[in-house]
């Protein structure tokens, strides 16, 4: 398989996705800052197009672009999929950051909250993206998760598509989670060979818009013992630049270092099943690598 010729950072396209706030905004901001072609996405325009504005003023790249997108309605994901695919680019990187904190509901789509926000929109997203990426190769995915995901007691495949059932929605957040990681190291098998590598990261306890939902006093004082949003983007940045880990694939990291993840997170089986099962839910299945 070809694949294109090693470049220059000034010379690489990048997606970052919710990059409005808290560590995506960071992350796609020194990415701007490298001189990437980046690409932001926002759940609408007008949310995204003052982050254009900002990073181009601070960082004299004027290759910064916004795409509108709404990770919970998979018709919305594929339209931003399409938009990018349209102009023809290369794609070297891809940051999956989008996604939502510990809130209850049912999305657009018809999924679990969290589930479907944190999982199964950026499984379809990078679906969409994944020939894009290999043609461009060497290339990058990164999938911001959580140390929350070995909280999880495995997923309820029956549950995935009901309303949130927990009251506090810490759990399906956790399962969530535990699917970023298997989803990073299950696609990170099916590309193997390709110049795509993956990478799964926690980016730390981060004071974040995240927390809003929480009650003012709780927030107040857990967010003077967090990380700022600059320290949280730390792991998200190093992965999708360092050049140590070019070689690395299916790792999950957390302080710009690898770290060990859960049982269940290893459990392959599961893995698989997960996949299949999430392609048949956004009606969309992977080409083969």
């Amino acid at each position: 398989m070809e694949h294109t010729a090693d470049v220059e950072p000034t010379d690489r396209v990048a997606i970052v996705t919710g990059a409005n706030s808290g560590i995506g905004r960071e992350t796609a901001r020194a990415l701007a800052a490298m001189g990437m072609h980046l690409f932001i996405t926002c759940r609408t325009q007008a949310k995204g197009q003052p982050i254009v504005e900002e990073f181009r003023e601070q960082t004299g790249n004027q290759k910064i672009e916004c795409l509108a997108m709404e990770l919970g309605d998979f018709d919305s994901v594929r339209r931003c999929a399409a938009e990018f695919l349209e102009r023809n680019l290369p794609l070297h990187l891809l940051v999956n950051n989008a996604g939502i904190g510990v809130q209850r509901g049912i999305t657009e789509s018809g999924f679990e909250l969290a589930f479907g926000t944190n999982h199964l929109g950026p499984f379809l997203f990078t679906g969409l993206l994944q020939q894009r990426l290999v043609k461009s190769a060497p290339a990058r995915i990164v999938i911001v998760s959580s140390v929350g995901h070995g909280s999880a007691k495995g997923i309820d495949f029956g549950a995935v598509s009901r309303t949130t059932k927990s009251q506090s929605g810490s759990n399906e957040y956790y399962t969530s989670k535990l699917a970023n990681v298997l989803f990073s190291n299950e696609l990170a098998r099916r590309l193997d060979g390709t110049g795509v590598n993956t990478y799964a990261l926690h980016p730390g306890i981060v004071a974040t818009e995240v927390w809003r939902r929480f009650p003012r006093p709780i927030t107040w004082i857990a967010k003077r013992f967090m990380l700022s949003v600059e320290d949280g983007a730390k792991t998200s940045i190093y992965c999708a630049t360092s050049p140590e880990i070019a070689g690395e694939s299916g790792l999950y990291y957390d302080t710009c270092a690898t770290r060990p993840t859960s049982e269940l997170a290893r459990d392959q089986a599961l893995a698989r099943d997960l996949w299949e099962r999430s392609e048949k839910w956004v009606g969309f299945e992977y080409p083969t690598a």
